[in-house]
């Protein structure tokens, strides 16, 4: 009889050994919508006239289809979503108020152009508006006079306020986006992608729900004129809330555009079309062909545990595993089913564990295509059993190792 057969012999005697196991793939399980019961097949996008271009779904981040996302291009007007996410960054913060009195200086009546480039919201020179007034004129007008005095007003000048802009570019993972200034007038060193608009949408609409809801607003009265949002697709459908516009020589038209069906959010974003009306068919296009062909799943919620793999040395025998955040897919409509679910995770794990500690990967694909990587943490802390359970699961250890 070898060493290893009076070995465990002996050791059979003292305990019990756990059995490793390899953990199986954990299953998503669907919230809603429900899947759809037959396959579709999903067709090319439609075609875009424009430079660059991009369709996400805003709860997941996920790109559904794009040309050139991440080429820099010029924002023109579209930088104004970045003005307004700072200052209302600024008003959660108690730094500022809706109803400050903010001066109009002659550099913002200028609006950036010496008076007659771009658009204007009609701010008297050396008077004082309402910060919210402001924050409509250049949201819904995209007044570049507006845009400037919010600028002065939150950080001193335009400048300084383009250094706030560019930090919290830097906060929100903008990569490919530098800010000189806070309306969009052609500059140089002034750039983003269509990505990077797309993720500062997203993060707009999460962060500042109360001030993305002026996005929505149709029209703005001020000074006694009406002045028209002009994004022309909150026109066309209810379910359409946003974004924002942009035009200059060089930037071509531009339009991020949001819209929310159901549970179902998506964000279109298209820069370099030919024409006013060319960017909105697009965007529209764009939307719709998302809607009708992707849906979007909940999997698995935060803490909840996607799979139970043995535990060596440890008090209990199996480790409990999940994310720490929900996680989200979006997925061709009908094709839920096909979703494949992996774990990357150490041979044997051996106690003890931390709660929150990272202890492998979750991979969710499709078609071989990657839609999903999460870190799969340890839900509790998992401590060293007693010595007898050492030492018994080091045996099992060694003996399986050879």
């Amino acid at each position: 009889m070898n060493v290893k057969n009076l070995l465990a012999g002996a050791l059979l005697v003292v305990s019990v050994c756990a059995t490793a196991q390899e953990p199986a793939a954990p299953r998503p399980v669907a919230n809603l919508p429900t899947p759809t019961a037959q396959p579709l097949v999903t067709p090319a996008p439609p075609s875009v006239n424009g430079s660059a271009w991009i369709l996400v779904d805003d709860a997941t981040g996920q790109v559904l289809a794009e040309s050139n996302m991440d080429t820099r291009v010029e924002p023109a007007s579209i930088t104004k979503v970045m003005t307004s996410y700072v200052v209302s960054a600024e008003l959660e913060a108690g730094k500022i108020s809706l109803d400050d009195e903010v001066p109009i200086s002659e550099n913002a009546w200028r609006g950036g152009g010496g008076g007659t480039d771009g658009s204007t919201s009609f701010l008297p020179v050396n008077s004082k508006v309402k910060l919210g007034d402001l924050l409509h004129g250049m949201i819904i007008q995209s007044g570049n006079d507006a845009s400037i005095a919010l600028a002065e007003y939150v950080a001193g000048s335009e400048p300084a306020f383009a250094d706030l802009m560019n930090a919290y570019a830097k906060k929100l993972g903008l990569n490919d986006t530098h800010y000189v200034n806070s309306h969009g007038l052609s500059a140089p060193d002034h750039y983003t992608t269509a990505h990077d608009i797309a993720r500062l949408s997203q993060a707009l609409i999460r962060d500042f729900p109360r001030e993305y809801a002026v996005y929505s607003q149709k029209e703005f009265t001020f000074n006694g004129i009406r002045q028209h949002n002009r994004n022309s697709l909150l026109w066309k459908d209810a379910a359409i809330d946003g974004i924002k516009t942009g035009h200059h020589s060089a930037a071509g038209y531009c339009l991020a555009a949001s819209a929310k069906r159901g549970d179902q959010r998506l964000i279109s974003v298209v820069m370099g079309s030919s024409g006013e009306k060319q960017r909105a068919e697009d965007s529209y296009a764009l939307l719709n062909w998302g809607f009708r062909f992707f849906e979007t799943h909940r999997l698995y919620d935060a803490g909840q545990t996607v799979s139970e793999p043995a535990l060596w040395k440890g008090e209990s025998a199996t480790l409990a595993l999940g994310l720490a955040e929900p996680l989200l897919l979006t997925v061709p409509r009908g094709r839920y089913e096909e979703v494949k679910a992996e774990m990357d995770l150490p041979r044997q794990l051996v106690a003890p564990f931390a709660k929150g500690q990272g202890v492998g990967t979750l991979r969710l694909s499709l078609d071989g295509k990657v839609l999903a990587e999460r870190p799969l943490i340890a839900l509790a802390d998992a401590p060293e059993g007693g010595f007898f359970k050492r030492i018994s699961d080091g045996f099992w250890l060694w003996w399986e190792s050879d």
